[in-house]
């Protein structure tokens, strides 16, 4: 009764996996909650359940949800492709209100659980433009759910932890290999295969291959 309890979003990519080897590495239960949402590069599901197994979380939970239902996004319509050169502004792989219903939803499990803290590997230095990734809304999020919950009224506390926020892609390597993480079990590319390998030419591929090469370590990845 007296483990602290954390939820972490877990996508099963690169950024993900290693704030579950800080949370273990803090001292946490870690609980792992991912989505199938409707999108194209689902690899990444199975790359999560590695991801957990490997790192020892305590329950892996998956959660449907139908994100392609309402479109807009490269990531959940098959008719916007997704670019492989870079763009301006805020990219068509961002997918509407994603990061707000991944965290409303692991807030409710955060309740069920007892857990105070929920981990999120948002990025504000390779965030790729997407504004659910911004501390500010990290900040605001923490403030909704203390006002919303019946923990956050009765005074117990909930924080919403993105502990990479500030770190650029080799050095959330360099961490992550320090605490165990495998990034071989991971996918990252938003157009993988069935076989979870990566394209080599997304934003996601392109942040993943320039941050191994900064960290000066191989990259694992298997491409197409």
């Amino acid at each position: 009764m007296n483990e602290r309890k954390a939820v972490i979003l877990l996508s099963g990519g690169l950024d993900s996996a290693t704030v579950v080897a800080l949370a273990r590495a803090e001292g946490y239960a870690c609980y792992s909650m991912s989505f199938d949402y409707g999108q194209r590069h689902r690899a990444e599901l199975r790359a999560a359940e590695r991801v957990a197994r490997q790192l020892g979380v305590v329950e892996h939970k998956v959660v449907g949800l139908d994100l392609g239902g309402i479109g807009g996004s490269a990531l959940t319509d098959l008719a916007i492709a997704v670019p492989e050169t870079p763009s301006e502004g805020i990219p068509v792989t961002y997918v509407p209100a994603r990061n707000t219903v991944f965290l409303a939803l692991a807030l409710g499990w955060a309740e069920v659980l007892g857990a105070r803290d929920i981990f999120i590997g948002v990025n504000a230095v390779d965030y790729s433009g997407y504004p659910d990734c911004r501390p500010a809304f990290i900040e605001a999020f923490e403030r909704m759910a203390n006002l919303a919950t019946k923990a956050g009224v009765e005074g117990q506390g909930l924080r919403i932890l993105a502990p990479l926020q500030n770190l650029g892609k080799a050095e959330i390597i360099r961490v992550g290999l320090c605490h165990g993480v495998d990034y071989g079990l991971t996918v990252s590319c938003y157009q993988a295969d069935e076989d979870g390998r990566a394209c080599g030419k997304c934003d996601s591929c392109r942040l993943r291959v320039a941050g191994f090469a900064a960290a000066g370590v191989a990259d694992p990845t298997r491409y197409v």
